[in-house]
């Protein structure tokens, strides 16, 4: 089960369906991800084809990332068989 996020408008999004704050034409993908990761029983889960799941390195290890589009992804770490501080970012950015 997702517990927290860390990108508002992702929140919003999943809760509200509202697609301000994120970009509009990733709303299918992300809804697709985020209803997976939302029943996930561990983070293997996400490993769908064409999704690129991994685990992160450097400053982000202990998180993992799946693809929503060529440069923007889906990020989140594990905690107790749930999902926390989950992101939506440019990983370009930062």
């Amino acid at each position: 089960m997702i517990k927290s996020f860390r990108h508002a408008g992702l929140e919003r999004f999943f809760k509200t369906g509202s697609k301000a704050g994120i970009q509009p034409h990733h709303a299918s993908r992300l809804e697709d991800r985020l209803g997976i990761l939302n029943e996930a029983e561990k983070p293997s889960d996400m490993d769908i084809d064409g999704w690129h799941f991994h685990p992160l390195k450097g400053d982000l290890k202990g998180q993992y990332a799946v693809n929503v589009d060529r440069i923007w992804r889906l990020t989140f770490a594990w905690d107790n068989g749930d999902a926390i501080v989950v992101d939506y970012q440019d990983y370009h950015e930062g």
